[in-house]
């Protein structure tokens, strides 16, 4: 436990404290959105079908340009990248809700969900890839730079709990909108400061030199099918979960199961620090997939609220580690002019995942009841697996770690033997 500890002094030494929640701040209204958006348009269209289409559009925009903002910040540096997409983001956000609010056609409303899911600043993905350039620049250990990946992973967990609560709770209060207008203010403000952090300098002074984009290794591609694999868990274990609160007859329960589960997952990702360093993580990535395959399996049998409740808490200790170990993996397999965006295009992977499978199973679970949901989630855990013993070339470090390698500007210069003045 000490040690953990020590490890997550070592990470926010790195960063400073303001870093952290500027980040988190800013990551906060990419969990809001996608809610906020089909509970807006639902509202004022009145019909789900449009309600859906605008969440989808929100979705397949921020898969497909996730990757896309995460190359720009590799090779202009994060501070435009992210300054522009935020502000952009909060325009396009505040749109929506406007063009709902005035009743537009679903076209208008797809086309605005989909510039606001395009323009996402990719907080999450980049505050990640700068912490570890910046553990690199001072040298750190891999326990350090494995603290840092486990306390990224744990707040994009919370975020992605917190982000629906508010927006249940502003739906409840006032409108939709509201939820959706204060991700707009939390986007324009804290993604604005997250930008202008000085550490967004020290990790894109050496990326812009780069001219010609590194090859990525095989295993990788696979690593980001795993991850999208992980993203249809979420959207099939959401559709599930639904279901089956509606069936028992508590549909206001829906929110606190899904929220148990992901307050337990960001629990085991703080505790991920502690695992042995001798285990190797493409070890750690084999035990996660088939714990979230094993552990997935009792919610095709709950029948009971108490039972669903045990069955997600158990199953939230796979979740963060599964993450956290994938974007390790990734870490040391790409180079560091790539990073941003291999870790957008994760991100990205779960979004574009979780929309499928939520469209997917969601009809399933209409049709059939909530356990073919959940069968979906199964499934796809099963296919995790399978991948994970399939992959070869994970073992060593492909890409050294060294300041220059790491894609960051090289710290000044330290006096040698020079003489302490009094």
């Amino acid at each position: 436990m000490a040690g953990s500890l020590e490890t997550y002094r070592k990470v926010l030494a790195l960063t400073g404290p303001v870093l952290p929640v500027l980040s988190f701040l800013g990551r906060l209204p990419t969990a809001m959105c996608q809610l906020g958006s089909v509970l807006l348009v639902a509202e004022t269209s009145g019909s789900l079908a449009t309600a859906g289409l605008a969440g989808g559009a929100l979705a397949a925009g921020q898969t497909v340009a996730g990757p896309l903002l995460g190359r720009a910040a590799d090779r202009y540096g994060q501070r435009p990248v992210v300054l522009t997409a935020a502000l952009a983001n909060a325009a396009a956000v505040t749109g929506l809700v406007l063009a709902a609010l005035a009743h537009l056609a679903t076209g208008p409303l797809a086309l605005l969900g989909a510039l606001g899911g395009a323009s996402v600043p990719q907080v999450g993905p980049l505050a990640r890839s700068r912490t570890v350039a910046l553990a690199h620049r001072s040298r750190a250990d891999e326990r350090t730079v494995a603290g840092a990946l486990s306390f990224e992973g744990t707040l994009d967990e919370v975020s992605f709990v917190l982000g629906p609560a508010l927006v249940g709770l502003a739906a409840a209060l006032a409108r939709p909108a509201a939820a959706l207008l204060l991700a707009a203010a939390l986007l324009a403000v804290c993604g604005t400061a997250f930008a202008l952090h000085p550490t967004a300098r020290q990790v894109s002074a050496a990326r812009r030199t780069r001219a010609a984009r590194t090859r990525l290794p095989g295993a990788v591609h696979a690593l980001r099918a795993t991850m999208a694999l992980q993203g249809a868990m979420f959207g099939a274990s959401q559709a599930g979960i639904t279901a089956l609160t509606e069936e028992l007859g508590r549909p206001s329960q829906t929110g606190l199961v899904y929220a148990a589960m992901g307050v337990m997952s960001a629990a085991a990702g703080l505790a991920m620090v502690a695992v042995p360093h001798r285990l190797a993580p493409p070890a750690r990535w084999r035990i996660a997939t088939a714990a979230l395959t094993a552990l997935s399996v009792p919610l095709l049998f709950v029948t009971t609220l108490g039972g669903l409740y045990a069955a997600v808490i158990v199953l939230g200790v796979a979740y963060a580690p599964h993450l956290i170990t994938v974007f390790g993996l990734t870490e040391r397999l790409v180079p560091a002019d790539r990073l941003a965006e291999s870790m957008a295009f994760l991100t990205s992977g779960v979004v574009g995942g979780q929309a499928l499978a939520l469209a997917l199973s969601g009809r399933l679970a209409q049709d059939h009841g909530a356990a073919a949901a959940f069968a979906v989630m199964v499934v796809a855990g099963a296919l995790c697996a399978a991948l994970s013993w399939s992959v070869r070339g994970l073992g060593a470090r492909r890409f050294p770690t060294g300041t220059a390698a790491a894609g960051v500007a090289p710290a000044p210069p330290q006096p040698v033997h020079e003489p302490r003045r009094g």
